[in-house]
């Protein structure tokens, strides 16, 4: 089954920047959408923003404007810029990828981003 793996988390001050990747691998069947969420303690899970293979984009609306996200189809990475960092954005981020054929989701292990001064 697919795996991903993510990197990149870490702290950074309010106003700072941080990237964040993903890499899918042991994937059988192409991968449509690639996405970020992200969950802070005490709260469910959200979306951060996506990708469909085709390049379309979906953000939240509290990080349009700072985040950005792309990706590689042919290294299967897909990529989360954030800049103008808030505290409110301290959360673990998960990558997730939908397969085509069986539309199943997978995620990542979660890599924590912390915004604190």
């Amino acid at each position: 089954q697919v795996q991903l793996v993510e990197s990149g988390g870490g702290l950074v001050q309010p106003g700072g920047s941080l990237s964040l990747s993903c890499a899918a691998s042991r994937i059988t069947y192409p991968i449509v959408d690639m996405g970020w969420y992200r969950q802070a303690p005490g709260r469910q899970r959200e979306l951060v923003a996506k990708v469909t293979r085709g390049g379309a984009t979906n953000y939240a609306n509290y990080v349009k404007g700072r985040f950005t996200i792309s990706r590689e189809n042919r290294e299967n990475t897909v990529y989360l810029q954030m800049n103008s960092l808030k505290p409110e954005d301290t959360a673990v981020y998960y990558c997730s990828a939908r397969e085509s054929l069986t539309l199943r989701d997978y995620w990542g292990q979660g890599t924590q981003v912390t915004v604190s001064s």
